[in-house]
């Protein structure tokens, strides 16, 4: 028998936490990310910021606290998947289900190398949103779709298997940037969501950002 997964959204939950962005960069520092992987995480978070403004003027409906955290947690299980094996984003979102219990911010994070679903930025704007603006951040610069694959090609696409998927994660990648452009009714080629370096403090997300504002002192607590 062939089971087939299709993933479901899920509409913002009051009973569901989530982490503040001071919150997010404790739980990166908590499992002891390099420096550089976390400025990568804010670049994705402001990218993502940009976007969730645009779509607020637009109407569509989010929860931007939500995107904000899987946005910069993201590559939560990455150091350890790069000295131990395994999958960064399976572990990552096994840990932010294990210290937030929110299936939507765990879900932004499980799938943010690939969708298995069907591309529809209203029904699923979290998990789309997340691909999307990982894709604009290389290392620590905001580049074009085009310049962040050749770079992922360079360093993954070691075999016909890699290759493959690389370009499977680029097609589905077009077609996000195509829906969010008419969504948003703008040409995201043309924004360079503000290209320089990391700049402590700055997250590019709209002032009506959902999130629980609770300390957290270790994950889980």
């Amino acid at each position: 028998m062939i089971y087939t997964f299709q993933p479901v959204p899920y509409p913002a939950d009051p009973r569901w936490k989530v982490p503040s962005r001071e919150e997010c960069l404790h739980y990166l520092e908590y499992y002891s990310l390099p420096r550089h992987i976390i400025d990568h995480s804010i670049l994705v978070a402001r990218v993502a910021g940009k976007i969730c403004t645009l779509a607020l003027q637009k109407g569509i409906e989010f929860d931007a606290g939500a995107v904000q955290a899987s946005a910069l947690l993201h590559d939560v299980g990455k150091l350890y998947c790069v000295e131990h094996g395994g999958s960064h984003n399976q572990l990552g979102a096994s840990l932010v289900m294990e210290f937030t219990g929110n299936p939507a911010i765990a879900q932004g994070v499980m799938h943010h190398v690939y969708w298995p679903g069907e591309v529809d930025i209203h029904r699923f704007f979290l998990p789309l949103v997340i691909i999307y603006s990982d894709k604009r951040v290389m290392h620590d610069r905001i580049v074009s779709l085009e310049t962040r694959y050749s770079d992922i090609n360079t360093r993954y696409g070691i075999n016909e298997r890699m290759q493959g998927l690389i370009r499977r994660s680029w097609q589905q990648t077009l077609h996000i940037h195509e829906q969010l452009n008419q969504s948003l009714e703008t040409d995201l080629n043309a924004r360079t969501f503000d290209s320089r370096r990391v700049v402590q403090g700055e997250t590019g997300f709209p002032e009506r950002c959902s999130t629980d504002q609770r300390s957290a002192e270790k994950p889980g607590t």
